[in-house]
């Protein structure tokens, strides 16, 4: 599992990354691992307000639907627009072209996980 040193993470594998004063936020490598196959994202709308924790969109697998949370609070000011007609980019590119949304906001005072501790975490959840 590629776990991106430049990131930080929510135990619920959500990754956050700080670019001015704009959250780019996606979903981990393990996280599209054990989805599989992703084949529909249902994003927000842009102008969006969002708390820590809050539902962004659904990601439709051929597996499951899964829901996934905003690591940081503020303002969804752009969506990936490419995953609607390639929703597969989340899983060949889960920590570049398959960022889900930007937030306006900062990860300051967030209750965020570097790369190191997500690593530890994901090896503790995999016993």
């Amino acid at each position: 599992m590629t776990v991106a040193k430049d990131l930080l993470y929510r135990r619920s594998h959500e990754w956050a990354r700080t670019e001015g004063d704009t959250v780019v936020v996606g979903i981990s490598h393990y996280a599209q691992d054990q989805l599989g196959e992703v084949v529909y994202v249902e994003l927000p709308d842009v102008g969006t307000a969002v708390n820590t924790g809050d539902e962004l969109g659904t990601l439709e697998s051929v597996k499951a639907v899964s829901e996934f949370l905003t690591p940081i609070g503020g303002e969804v000011i752009e969506v990936n627009e490419r995953l609607e007609d390639n929703p597969n980019l989340v899983n060949e590119d889960p920590y570049g072209e398959g960022w889900l949304v930007k937030i306006k906001g900062s990860v300051e005072g967030e209750k965020l996980l570097d790369a190191g501790a997500y690593q530890e975490f994901l090896e503790e959840e995999s016993g």
